[in-house]
Order: C-alpha cells, then structure tokens, then sequence
C-alpha cells in the first residue's frame, strides 16, 4: 500500500455556492486524488490543509529547542516542537506528496512557507556536517514522488515564459524538495485566473486533464 499525503495551500475553499470563489488548485489535487484512488482504493491517505489551518510560524525559542539535545530539552521546548514532530511524522510517512498551491504575490503563500519552515528541521530531515566542505547540509528522507500542483493569476511563469524571472514559487519548491525526501517531481499548472478568458478555461481543463493521466500513470506504476 501507498501513503499519500495531500497538502493544500489556498487560502480559498473548495464549497462555495459561487464557482470564482473556489480555490483553482483545491479543485485540481481533488481530481489526482479521486483518480487516484480509483485505481487504489486501500492507500492511505493523509491530509494537511496549510491554508485554513496554517502551521505556527517558527520563533527564536521554537530554534533553540530546535538546537538543544533531545534529552536536554524542557517540558516548554518540547511543547515548541510538538507540531513540528507532528508534520515531520506525517512527512516520514508519505510515499507520494500531493502539494496544491496557489501563486501569492509571485511566491508561496505564507501558512505552506510556515509548513516548510517546521518540517525541514536539522537531525529530523537534514543533518549538518561541515566536513562536507561547502555543502553541509544534506537530506535524511529520500525516494519520495512529489506532485505540485499550483494556480496563477497570470501566465508565463514556465521555462522561456514571459514572467519566468518573476516566478518565486516552484523555484523556491524545487530548490526545498531535497529536504522532503523527494527524488521526483511532477508539476501540473493552471494559469490565467485573472483573466477569466477562453485561455484560462483552457487552462484549468487542461490541467485537470494532465491530473487525472499523471494520477492514473502513477497508480499504475506504483
């Protein structure tokens, strides 16, 4: 069996009574998702809504905790560190990631920021050494899949794109997705929202469409 874990950034809903109010890219992992759990009905899935449930942004005693041995720690920096245990858990756990995520202001919104932030954590998913010369850091996690999924008001943020220089959010992903333990990523775009033409319409079918071939190719393979 696979253990999926599912993350979804917007700040945006998935039920609203008016269509433009829903989150784009909610509704593109909810499609990868009900593929594929129609091949693999059994696989265990594990769900992480950063953008209504944000995690705590981390503090300077959330990073002395961090930096105290395990056994040295007090009652009140182990308290700091409960929520980050607790996603790291749930990170140690997942076969597949499938990351939803809107583009805020040309970068990550905050609260999936806030999630990196606690779960790419010094002897948790990467440890130190500075033997290692200019590269000290180095992943603990490994062979994990990552599906990125993400939305844009505007377009041209790919490769050779009109806006590619201003897009900070799949840069910033993939720069991080080491630290995750993830060996492959797959990127699905919809672009346009501002829009609201034939090209953004385009868009977001395509995109559901390149969801539901990557879920079903996936499935197959795992």
């Amino acid at each position: 069996m696979t253990t999926l874990l599912q993350i979804d950034a917007s700040i945006r809903g998935s039920e609203s009574i008016v269509p433009e109010y829903n989150s784009i890219s909610r509704s593109i992992s909810a499609t990868f998702m009900k593929e594929w759990q129609q091949h693999k009905p059994n696989d265990t899935v594990i769900c992480r809504d950063v953008g209504m449930h944000p995690p705590d942004h981390i503090t300077q005693d959330w990073i002395a905790a961090v930096f105290t041995a395990p056994e040295s720690r007090s009652d009140t920096q182990n308290a700091l560190l409960a929520q980050s245990d607790s996603l790291i858990a749930e990170l140690e756990q997942a076969d597949i990631i499938v990351l939803s995520t809107p583009m805020y202001n040309y970068g990550m919104p905050a609260g999936l920021k806030a999630w990196f932030d606690q779960v790419i954590r010094i002897n948790k998913t990467f440890s130190f050494d500075l033997k290692r010369g200019d590269y000290p850091l180095e992943p603990i996690l490994f062979g994990k899949k990552l599906v990125a999924i993400t939305s844009s008001g505007e377009f041209g943020f790919g490769p050779g794109g009109i806006r590619e220089s201003w897009n900070h959010l799949m840069p910033h992903i993939r720069t991080l997705k080491g630290y995750l333990g993830v060996d492959e990523l797959f990127e699905v775009t919809a672009e346009y929202q501002e829009f609201n033409d034939k090209r953004h319409k385009t868009s977001v079918q395509d995109a559901h469409a390149k969801a539901r071939d990557l879920a079903a190719k996936l499935a197959l393979l795992d």
